[in-house]
């Protein structure tokens, strides 16, 4: 599994032009089962992401789709780690 953390470098007015376009890019990936979870940080600095791919290389393909990196509206930072303890009903993804 995945970390995605963005930061954003650009305005929030600019950042939510695209915002629906975001948006459609992340249900685009959780209809995949790639993306488990997202949301804004707090304060409203950035998100975060976690998403189920099998190598970074992969992950940072997706993530060339997001109109926020097309724009160059966020910096993002890719942190993998293994799972050794979660909810059960995360078990069918995670399997």
């Amino acid at each position: 599994m995945f970390i995605v953390d963005l930061h954003y470098i650009v305005p929030l007015e600019q950042l939510d032009e695209h915002m629906a376009d975001h948006v459609a890019f992340l249900k685009k990936f959780y209809k995949k089962d790639i993306f488990v979870a997202s949301g804004r940080k707090v304060p409203r600095t950035g998100g975060i992401i976690l998403a189920l791919v099998n190598t970074e290389d992969e992950l940072k393909g997706i993530l060339m789709e997001d109109p926020f990196y097309k724009h160059r509206l966020a910096d993002y930072k890719i942190t993998q780690f293994l799972t050794s303890q979660y909810h059960p009903d995360l078990e069918k993804l995670l399997g």
